[in-house]
């Protein structure tokens, strides 16, 4: 039995789905969550919201992500990050999922991927659980309704927690599924509640299509001058950094918080939705994503609350450090209605630097721009993970190395040429340790952070006085109107300056190291930089 409004000449069936119990398509949220809460999929909490629990993944799997080998993309994709899957084992895969889904009901969401209409893609969403059916419908953008009538899918993702994947019949490593199929236009996930690999399937999408159309997919927030889009900034960062937080700066216009296009017209965000963390979210510091986890709709992810009021428990991490609230980007109160902008004068890459080396802000020159971009550097903390002692570097190439099916140099490349073109600013800033390394420094003041970005942004920062890092070239201030002058020498924090030394000669030649598989694709400049 069909419900809902969908193009009556592309319904599922055309796709090959045959012999459900019911399709529910394009549902609003009142009836999603009322079918999320009838199915038992999760609880209403206060304001409305919809407390669930992902169940044995709290986070996504990367090992467990596919790209079906073919001859037409054999020598395009970066196949040290993506496993391989063959084009029979995937073919067997979606036939047994299809079957798996006969007297089952389904959710379908007809969406846009892509804020600007030229480059956006219709996604069809199909998924097993209510609950990721409003997932989706917040973190992607949402057609008008009349729209739908003649909507036609261009890509096709299933989602189907239920199935259990069997590795030696569909090619992959484990129960667990996520297979992208670049020909066929469909990608297939299954043995995992977390809703993320929603998102970041679409991302992946984009992420292959987008660098042939000249357009560079960026894992990055965005926001720009109120009242002036064409004075725009894009913020880089790996989980943990502030990319979400900074951008959601009450003074400036939020684009979107992770994912953007930039595109000969300028910015674009890729989403209609945010996917925020709430552990430990504190209503002073972050009052706007606070108050979306009292609003109706908003999908509250494995966080505690209490059992008899349902009021949340920010502090809780029992069940994951990854607890996080998904809503609709307009909740924001000044997000952009739009979802585009100008070009962006400002690029910021921001570093979690757990060793205290780097200062809390950097500029850099184009070529120091390409190195950092393609190093993607942040560093873990001891206790975030098992085994764990000490500060550990992570580099995620274009800082979103598990979303990238081609190779980092075309990402490098594009945003070189796109740097150069439009005279964009670049920054590099540690949100991460002053004044020693963690365990003995202190975390980097979240209001000297702020005020340095607003500096950055407004120009000021420019006509200051800068020095020459020693160790990695780039430009520090030596003073900035509102900040501690001493912050801005990271050497002059530490107590024992030979020990800043010691340890600032170790993490440039982690960089050094990482970045050696980069040295035979990159120019002159760049190269410099890398050899120091």
């Amino acid at each position: 039995m069909d419900h809902g409004r969908v193009n009556p000449a592309m319904p599922i069936e055309a796709q090959g789905f045959s012999g459900l119990a019911s399709v529910y398509y394009n549902l609003l949220e009142p009836d999603l969550v009322e079918a999320a809460l009838c199915a038992g999929e999760g609880r209403l909490g206060q304001g409305g919201v919809l407390l669930v629990e992902t169940g044995r993944f709290t986070g996504r799997s990367p090992k467990d992500k596919h790209v079906v080998r073919r001859a037409a993309t054999e020598s395009q994709v970066w196949w040290d990050a993506n496993a391989a899957m063959a084009p029979d084992a995937f073919a067997r895969l979606k036939a047994d999922m299809l079957a798996h889904l006969a007297d089952r009901s389904v959710h379908v969401q007809d969406l846009w991927a892509g804020a600007d209409e030229q480059l956006r893609l219709n996604m069809r969403m199909v998924t097993e659980r209510a609950w990721h059916a409003l997932f989706v419908r917040h973190l992607l953008r949402r057609p008008p309704r009349e729209a739908l009538d003649s909507f036609a899918p261009d890509w096709t993702l299933l989602n189907c927690p239920s199935f259990t994947a069997d590795p030696a019949r569909h090619g992959c490593r484990s129960g667990t599924v996520i297979a992208i199929d670049m020909e066929s236009r469909w990608v297939l996930i299954g043995g995992t509640d977390y809703a993320g690999e929603n998102k970041k399937a679409v991302f992946t999408i984009l992420n292959w299509l987008l660098p042939e159309r000249g357009v560079l997919p960026m894992h990055c927030s965005a926001n720009h001058a109120p009242g002036d889009p064409a004075d725009a900034a894009v913020f880089f960062g790996l989980s943990g950094t502030g990319k979400t937080t900074l951008s959601a700066d009450p003074s400036r216009v939020l684009l979107g918080d992770d994912e953007h296009g930039w595109s000969d017209r300028g910015l674009f965000n890729m989403e209609g939705g945010c996917y925020a963390k709430t552990l430990n979210l504190c209503p002073t510091a972050e009052p706007a994503i606070h108050a979306t986890t009292a609003r109706f709709g908003t999908v509250i992810e494995n966080m505690g609350y209490h059992p008899e009021t349902c009021e949340l428990d920010f502090a809780d991490a029992s069940r994951t450090a990854n607890t996080r609230c998904a809503y609709p980007l307009d909740a924001i109160p000044n997000a952009s209605a739009t979802g585009v902008s100008g070009h962006p004068r400002h690029v910021v890459m921001l570093t979690c630097d757990a060793f205290g080396v780097l200062p809390p802000i950097a500029r850099l020159s184009p070529a120091q721009a390409m190195y950092h971009f393609l190093s993607g550097f942040t560093a873990k903390v001891a206790g975030t993970e098992r085994g764990v002692t000490e500060p550990e570097p992570t580099f995620s190439a274009c800082f979103g190395a598990p979303f990238l099916p081609r190779k980092p140099e075309v990402y490098g490349k594009l945003l070189a040429e796109k740097i150069a073109r439009h005279g964009a600013e670049c920054w590099l800033v540690n949100t991460g340790w002053t004044g020693g390394a963690y365990g003995t420094g202190s975390r980097m003041p979240i209001g000297a952070t702020r005020a340095l970005l607003a500096s950055a942004l407004d120009g000021r920062l420019s006509r200051a006085r800068f020095r020459r890092d020693p160790w990695f070239g780039f430009e520090v201030p030596v003073a900035v109107e509102g900040v501690d002058p001493a912050l801005l020498d990271p050497r002059g924090t530490w107590a024992d300056p030979q020990a800043y030394d010691a340890a600032a000669k170790k993490l440039v030649g982690m960089f050094a190291q990482n970045f050696a598989k980069f040295e035979d694709l990159i120019d002159e400049d760049t190269r410099a930089v890398a050899l120091g």
